[in-house]
């Protein structure tokens, strides 16, 4: 099975927490994420979560302690995912992958349909209140 090493930001503002929904055509579509992307050959975690996240929504983060990481089965291969607190540096968030973004507060996480690779993120966001 293959293996795809992902990085997520837990973007949080204001006490709410970032949440990017699966555009269609996207494979897991509908489904709500935290925004980020593949690692590339030579990038550490976050390397790749600044430029995906620059790519993806347009503006820059600052990098903070890891969340956690978790692996999920997929019909499309093994995904890694390590999860990252994050915070904004510059710019407002826009969508140009997604479908939609939604600032979220931590009582509402669990009422999205999460990716299941996000999901013990997610639960360990809401355990320790954000």
């Amino acid at each position: 099975m293959k293996r795809i090493t992902v990085v997520g930001a837990v973007l949080v503002r204001d006490g709410r927490i970032l949440a990017a929904r699966r555009g269609p055509g996207m494979s897991l579509a509908g489904l709500w994420e935290f925004p980020g992307g593949k690692v590339e050959p030579g990038e550490t975690h976050q390397q790749t979560l600044r430029r995906e996240i620059h790519e993806e929504l347009g503006c820059l983060v600052t990098v903070g302690a890891q969340l956690t990481r978790t692996e999920h089965s997929y019909d499309f291969g093994l995904v890694d995912l390590t999860t990252y607190w994050c915070t904004l540096e510059s710019g407002e968030p826009r969508p140009s992958e997604h479908d939609e973004l939604a600032w979220v507060g931590v009582g509402s996480l669990e009422t999205l349909p999460w990716a299941p690779a996000d999901v013990p993120a997610v639960e360990l966001i809401v355990q320790q209140g954000g």
